[in-house]
């Protein structure tokens, strides 16, 4: 089966290392006491950061046919929208009032 990549161990014990110092740099933006809606942002461009690292060197991504590099894109694309436009909603919903 020549289709098949098998990735090195050093190719994964760098990823694997990259994830680990990802992971650190997160614990340490938690104890920098960055302003109210920067730290979430940098944590979750992090988070964003990491889940490209698994998903591409761990699931295989970034040598396998680029259609399927492209279904995932396009997923995470569908997934943005829709927290997106949830989140408009609930940003820009009148409050509801009792009607007792």
């Amino acid at each position: 089966m020549s289709g098949h990549h098998i990735s090195t161990d050093k190719t994964l014990l760098g990823v694997a290392g990259g994830l680990l110092v990802l992971t650190v740099l997160t614990v340490v933006v938690h104890y920098l006491h960055l302003p109210d809606p920067w730290s979430i942002i940098v944590a979750m461009g992090i988070a964003t950061f990491k889940a490209m690292l698994v998903a591409l060197f761990f699931m295989n991504l970034y040598w396998d046919k680029r259609f399927n590099l492209m279904l995932f894109g396009t997923s995470i694309v569908f997934l943005a929208l829709l927290v997106g436009l949830t989140l408009l909603d609930t940003l820009f919903r009148v409050d509801v009032l009792p009607s007792f």
